[in-house]
């Protein structure tokens, strides 16, 4: 039998063994949410007739059937919730023809009345028994600011997409509080510690401490995040996600010395181009008693508000930093002492890590990546993420993390890029191939940094999950696009839209050069200069290479126009209008190169005359906000006022500080700058356009002979650091009658060389 077979029963061994009722409640009110009027509809049906029958494991297959019942109700039976809401989808994709988006929303309560009816049952047997979902950082630069009714979406889209292992980050700062207080600590020492709730992740990480922007972290943050996690742990348990939970990696407050002078700790590397003070965090070594102690305060903290719900803990120790010494015995004894220290405060624990680390650093040589993951005696303790699969698959370099169970997982952006893009074919037949090659590959996941763009790409892996063959992409998205513009009786479809997809299912989505493997950010977002800002390869931090010609977006804006003038109820439908808005803004993207490198030859070339050329620039990034301003997902402002609802009045300007400084300078003083921006409507319009504003003037003032980009940074930087603590926004106001419609029209009338003038 395959390897795997015995790493699956020990994974699901703690299910069988959970206190926790397994109930298809949750699934029923799944529906009453986004199916109000089909409550009666659909009937789940748990049956172990379904389970695959191996002495060798637990179980490798989730498997549903989904048929018509005499009374006309929709059966779906399974071997596990998720089997079953994976099967819902089916049906509602397939045959009712709706389905559940990220930034549409659910458009499920669509499907038709009575719903049709099946003639043959549909069946589906998932190839790996793990779909797993998220990165620890978006839950900084998608979640930092997301309330229960973004998360309730959210899990529900994991559910009917067949996840059923999910991170569960928030409120991670209550539990460590409250260990630390047991230690001794009082919050003079802990609040500090803290960053702020945009910068989260990075602090979990232990490659920052404290926050900046004027503000320790709030207690009423902690608590409040605490209470939502609460609901969010119990979504996942009714849903059938496994909630991986945070365990207590070692990071500690630096004043942990003054009350407990013998802890044994050592001080961090640096991060990035941080300060000291805001890097190198204190690491309680797992082999000093107080590490098992606090271990224990964590994992019992969080059984205690949440249930014995899970035993699958993440703990990454050195992500981009550097361990204390390379010594392969001391990095197995971290390790196995860490492993040790979660095994006594859970007998039956799971150690998730990322194995992002050993990407991203030439310290970890094969003697030390083997004697780190060696410190886990016991292989099936430990589940690896192949963090960036479709790229950088290091499972193979590894020999599949020296035989510990993995999942190949899509990452596919840095930051929250937002370009169209995708490896549909990296997707499809590289995850099929390792399935096959891999005895511990246990699964496939999505860990996006941030969960920008089109989620077809996502919506393609987890439907791999499900397929034994490579899925073919081409025909994938057809039937996506046929389930995502229906719409009740409003008609049919128009061809144009399957046209206009098919190319993106062959261009934008279809990147095959592994030296640009990684969603490209558009050259507007990055601080002006007359070098340096396209053709970008690599994969990190800001490629801005266009993997494909630019002329093909330029027929699907063109198809999808003439779709929506055909079948003029498009303007109305909300996945149109978010598609035909991101479509507009990457053609508008690629136009910006075009004027851009104009702009510089031209400056190179002597011109003292540059008007025209910069107004070009400014006059595109104008249209680009507006047009961005049609859609709620493309809005600074909207996330601006959710962050703000969740202070007291004292504490607003600091969490909107927090975000618009994540989008920008990234760091009190631009360490990470432009690495998350975003093309949303009032950051281009309030902070890009300023910025090359700054940059066409001073060009306009500056002979090319005397140009100097430290002389320019310096005075972008003076702009950018007022900005930070602005708590007003210059965003596009559309008239009011300007539907997008009559944008999207006047834009082509506007730039006939971008658009077409046809």
């Amino acid at each position: 039998m395959r390897f795997y077979h015995a790493a699956v029963g020990a994974l699901w061994g703690f299910l069988c063994q959970s206190s926790v009722a397994v109930s298809t409640q949750g699934l029923h009110n799944l529906v009453k949410r986004r199916l109000p009027d089909h409550v009666d509809s659909f009937a789940f049906s748990l049956s172990t007739s379904f389970e695959e029958q191996d002495s060798d494991y637990i179980r490798k297959n989730d498997i549903f059937e989904v048929s018509s019942a005499a009374n006309g109700t929709i059966l779906i039976q399974g071997n596990s919730l998720s089997a079953l809401a994976t099967g819902l989808r089916r049906y509602l994709t397939e045959i009712a023809h709706v389905d559940i988006y990220w930034f549409v929303g659910s458009l499920l309560d669509r499907a038709p009345n009575p719903l049709p009816k099946l003639d043959t049952p549909l069946r589906g047997s998932s190839t790996v028994p793990w779909r797993y979902h998220l990165n620890t950082v978006t839950f900084g630069y998608t979640a930092a600011f997301w309330t229960w009714e973004d998360w309730e979406l959210e899990l529900d889209w994991a559910a009917v997409h067949g996840v059923n292992l999910a991170l569960a980050w928030v409120g991670y700062e209550h539990t460590l509080r409250e260990a630390f207080k047991e230690i001794g600590l009082t919050d003079d020492l802990i609040l500090p510690f803290f960053s702020g709730p945009a910068f989260q992740p990075w602090n979990r990480f232990g490659n920052i401490q404290r926050s900046w922007g004027g503000s320790d972290l709030p207690v009423d943050w902690i608590d409040e995040q605490f209470e939502l996690q609460k609901k969010i742990v119990a979504r996942m348990v009714d849903l059938g996600i496994t909630p991986v939970l945070p365990a207590f990696p070692g990071f500690v407050p630096d004043g942990i010395s003054q009350v407990l002078p013998d802890a044994n700790v050592t001080t961090g590397a640096t991060w990035g181009q941080f300060p000291k003070n805001y890097t190198q965090v204190t690491f309680l070594d797992p082999f000093d008693p107080l590490f098992s102690k606090l271990q224990k305060s964590v994992i019992t903290e969080q059984v205690n508000a949440f249930g014995n719900v899970t035993n699958i803990y993440t703990l990454d120790q050195y992500n981009e930093i550097v361990p204390a010494s390379g010594d392969t015995s001391y990095l197995h004894n971290v390790s196995y002492n860490t492993w040790q220290g979660l095994k006594a405060a859970d007998p039956s624990a799971i150690w998730l890590m990322q194995g992002w680390l050993f990407l991203t650093s030439d310290f970890w040589t094969d003697s030390r990546m083997s004697a780190y993951l060696g410190g886990v005696e016991d292989k099936n303790d430990m589940l690896i993420l192949d963090l960036f699969s479709e790229t950088r698959p290091y499972w193979q370099q590894t020999k599949s993390y020296y035989g510990k169970p993995w999942i190949w997982c899509q990452m596919n952006d840095f930051g929250g890029a937002m370009s169209l893009y995708g490896q549909v074919m990296n997707i499809t037949i590289n995850s099929t191939l390792a399935l096959a090659q891999s005895e511990s590959l246990v699964g496939y996941g999505s860990t996006m940094e941030s969960e920008q763009g089109n989620e077809i790409k996502w919506d393609l892996l987890f439907d791999q999950a499900w397929s034994a063959d490579p899925i073919d992409p081409v025909e994938y998205f057809s039937n996506w696009t046929y389930s995502r513009y229906t719409w009740g009786s409003s008609g049919e479809i128009p061809q144009e839209l399957f046209t206009a997809w098919e190319i993106l299912a062959k261009t934008a989505y279809n990147n095959t050069n592994s030296s640009t493997g990684v969603t490209p950010k558009a050259i507007l977002e990055l601080a002006p200069s007359i070098k340096g800002l396209t053709e970008i390869a690599g994969f990190y931090p800001s490629p801005t290479t266009v993997n494909y010609d630019p002329a093909e977006i330029v027929k699907v804006w063109n198809l999808m126009v003439e779709a929506a003038d055909i079948k003029t109820w498009l303007w109305e439908h909300p996945s149109f209008q978010y598609d035909i808005v991101d479509v507009t803004r990457q053609v508008l993207a690629n136009a910006f190169i075009d004027y851009y490198n104009d702009l510089v030859s031209s400056y190179i070339a002597g011109s003292h005359d540059l008007s025209e050329k910069g107004e070009h620039l400014l006059n595109l990034l104008n249209d680009l906000d507006t047009v961005l301003s049609k859609d709620k997902a493309f809005s600074l402002e909207d996330r601006i006022s959710t962050a703000r609802s969740w202070a007291k009045d004292t504490e607003k300007d600091f969490y909107e500080y927090n975000l618009r400084n994540q989008v920008t300078l990234w760091g009190p003083d631009g360490e990470i700058s432009d690495y998350a921006s975003k093309s949303w409507a009032g950051l281009v319009g309030s902070y890009y356009h300023s910025r090359w504003l700054i940059f066409i003037l001073y060009l306009s003032k500056t002979d090319y002979t005397q140009y100097n980009d430290t002389t320019l940074s310096a005075q972008l930087r003076v702009f950018e650091n007022q900005w930070q603590t602005e708590t007003t926004l210059k965003a596009a106001t559309p008239e009011a009658n300007s539907t997008l419609e009559n944008i999207v029209h006047g834009l082509k009338k506007t730039w006939p060389s971008v658009f077409g003038s046809s």
